[in-house]
């Protein structure tokens, strides 16, 4: 695959596939509770390499990597502050070599897990860890930069604007959203679906979305209240495989591949452009979601 942008891609109306999860991937190949995943990149990289091409067996146009907790000051808390450039290049590297030509590394950025609002880390140090991490992971090789499972506008947009100024990468932005009792999505800082495009899209972001935190057809309001806020912008929505529970000691998720599979149509008809997985999916769920995609297309005409 010639990699042209992710946008121009999206310009003639095809429908593009993300890879799935990666944490609780992660787990399943051994990856101890508390431990640091990103760490793996230099001490396991062949199991990182094999989550990769998993995904992209399975039918993925796009692959994220292994750092969404690379940033310094998320790193700091385990005291691999100093190694971020390192382990962030690693990842993005991992993830160019098992893509190769046939998909788009999307590197992950995730929060820094230090909070604005209690005076915890200021603005500057904010842009500063993450512009690190965003030079690391396009020096690795990455095409474009996925800053995700963001709650507050600010860090955001922070993020946004480092990414953008440092790798000259596209970039997507994808928030998480829970249901409040009065029946509203809202993200833990207490943003909205169209709040969040409207800051994503202020900030620079090419992309907008949702990720983690619901499962596939509870997605579907929150990609229609994006698609209301940011007409003919591309949208990326990563479900949970449902909402986790407890069996034999284990996180169990419940929603299969087939189930996954029967939502598409779904999420497309409310205005998403690009479909993949979080927490518990698997490649079964992204070849599942490759089969609805490529099925629709054909429907259309765009096979």
């Amino acid at each position: 695959m010639a990699r042209t942008s992710i946008r121009t891609a999206l310009a003639g109306g095809r429908i593009l596939v993300s890879d799935g999860a990666w944490g609780s991937y992660l787990y399943a190949k051994g990856l101890a509770a508390g431990s640091c995943p990103e760490l793996w990149c230099a001490e396991r990289p062949e199991a990182v390499r094999e989550i990769a091409a998993s995904y992209v067996a399975a039918g993925a146009d796009m692959i994220e990597s292994n750092s969404f907790g690379g940033s310094s000051i998320r790193l700091a808390a385990q005291a691999l502050g100093s190694r971020a450039t390192e382990l962030n290049e690693a990842a993005a590297r991992i993830s160019r070599e098992a893509a190769g030509d046939r998909a788009w590394v999307i590197a992950s950025i995730g929060p820094s897990g230090a909070m604005l609002i209690t005076g915890e880390v200021t603005e500057a140090q904010l842009y500063d860890s993450f512009s690190q991490q965003a030079e690391a992971l396009a020096r690795g090789g990455a095409d474009a930069l996925c800053i995700e499972t963001m709650s507050d506008a600010t860090e955001a947009a922070i993020a946004v604007r480092a990414a953008k100024a440092a790798s000259g990468l596209e970039v997507l932005a994808t928030f998480t959203f829970s249901r409040t009792v009065q029946g509203y999505y809202r993200s833990m800082m207490g943003l909205s679906p169209e709040d969040a495009a409207a800051a994503a899209l202020e900030a620079g972001a090419d992309i907008i979305g949702t990720n983690c935190g619901n499962g596939y057809a509870a997605m579907v309001d929150i990609v229609a209240a994006m698609r209301s806020a940011a007409p003919g912008v591309p949208i990326l929505v990563q479900a949970n495989a449902g909402l986790p529970a407890m069996a034999d000691g284990l996180l169990s998720y419940p929603e299969t591949p087939e189930y996954v599979a029967s939502i598409v149509p779904a999420l497309l008809d409310a205005g998403a452009s690009i479909i993949g997985g979080c927490c518990g999916t698997t490649p079964a769920h992204i070849a599942a979601i490759r089969r609805a995609v490529d099925a629709r297309a054909a429907s259309r005409g765009r096979a």
